[in-house]
């Protein structure tokens, strides 16, 4: 893919960033042969505004492979598991179906699962996120829980062990150099445009 195509999909991308317009902003992605770090960044950013937890996380492994040095897709990509792990818990409850607890030792796990610590993990969870609110409501409900160590949670002690999860702002995403989008204009005698060639990781 010549290095022009990659910048005016690149830049139309972030435009429809700028627009809330996220499926316009992958549709134009999509069309990028040879996707950078900082472009399939913005293909995670346009999924997690989507709500799209698995496709973020993918293009979020695809940026950090990209380039292994690039923090800021390690913290995303946390933030972006944190934000998966509460789906697991939603899951996790409604495999519980009603029960208090499951004992796995029928099939080899010397465990038993306990309805309380689903809900822990589920307020952990939003907590991590700031929705302080919601984890302390699904708190009260698992230090009600009957069969085990829910009883006598204490709530508020609980809420503050836990520190809410940071992302980067939805919206903020790499973009291209305005001189390089600039020179998109600019035309040769033969009518092609021409832009210096960058390396991009």
């Amino acid at each position: 893919m010549l290095y022009t195509e990659l910048l005016w999909l690149w830049d139309e991308a972030v435009k429809a960033v700028d627009a809330r317009d996220w499926q316009g902003a992958l549709s134009k992605l999509n069309q990028i042969t040879e996707p950078t770090s900082r472009t399939l960044f913005l293909t995670a950013s346009a999924h997690l505004a989507l709500g799209q937890l698995e496709p973020a996380i993918q293009a979020l492994d695809q940026t950090i492979a990209k380039d292994e040095r690039l923090a800021v897709g390690f913290f995303q990509r946390a933030g972006t598991l944190i934000m998966a792990a509460l789906n697991d818990c939603i899951s996790a409850q409604k495999h519980m179906r009603g029960n208090v607890v499951i004992d796995y030792r029928q099939l080899g796990l010397r465990y038993k699962l306990y309805s309380w610590q689903v809900l822990y993990n589920a307020a952990a969870v939003h907590s991590r996120l700031n929705q302080l609110d919601k984890a302390r409501d699904i708190l009260l409900s698992a230090s009600q829980e009957k069969g085990g160590g829910g009883r006598g949670l204490n709530v508020e002690v609980a809420l503050h062990k836990v520190l809410p999860v940071l992302r980067v702002p939805e919206g903020e995403v790499f973009r291209p150099r305005k001189q390089n989008v600039e020179q998109l204009g600019e035309r040769d005698f033969l009518g092609k445009p021409m832009a210096s060639s960058c390396g991009f990781r």
